[in-house]
């Protein structure tokens, strides 16, 4: 039992009949939006539909700072740590014309990627808008996507997703705008 923290199963029912718990009580990641989606597994449960438990591996935290911080799936350590070989693809945002325009070329995208597969692992970013943009690769985890598929996505010129295109043609020495 963790101290300070409301126990639950994967549907966020707590010991007691009819009680659930979602959010901080629970311990775990506090950041609003997996609070939310706690609550809707809840709900659906308590309605008798059949939702699937949350994988937490598949939830972009984001950090509000600047420069913004946004990450989803395992680091590359992570993954090594579990077996996996690893590609990385990285880009920076200094070749990035929409981030040149706005003077906000500090940054990169970084993808970690299962070799031999291509399947996407992780991400992590720092920049401006990342936590706008982490999305797209936890999408692209939750459907099993490989950095080609994200690569072959035509990504709208200029903006800053194009480096998330980027960074995954660098997974295998690719990209176009290095």
């Amino acid at each position: 039992m963790n101290r300070g923290s409301i126990q639950t199963n994967e549907f966020f029912q707590t010991s007691e009949a009819g009680i659930y718990a979602i959010g901080d009580v629970i311990g775990g990641l506090q950041l609003a939006h997996v609070a939310s989606h706690e609550g809707i597994i809840a709900v659906e449960h308590i309605a008798g539909e059949n939702p699937s438990p949350l994988d937490y591996n598949l939830v972009a935290k984001c950090v509000y700072c600047s420069p913004e911080v946004a990450s989803v799936g395992l680091t590359e350590d992570q993954a090594k740590e579990k077996g996996y070989a690893v590609k990385i693809g990285k880009f920076s945002f200094r070749a990035i014309g929409k981030a040149l325009v706005f003077g906000e070329s500090d940054g990169f995208v970084k993808l970690v990627v299962e070799e031999g597969t291509n399947k996407m692992l992780g991400a992590h970013m720092v920049g401006p808008h990342v936590t706008d943009m982490i999305t797209e690769v936890a999408l692209a985890q939750v459907v099993n996507a490989t950095a080609m598929d994200i690569a072959h996505t035509i990504h709208p010129h200029p903006t800053m997703t194009e480096a998330i295109g980027e960074a995954a043609l660098a997974v295998n020495g690719l990209e176009i705008h290095a």
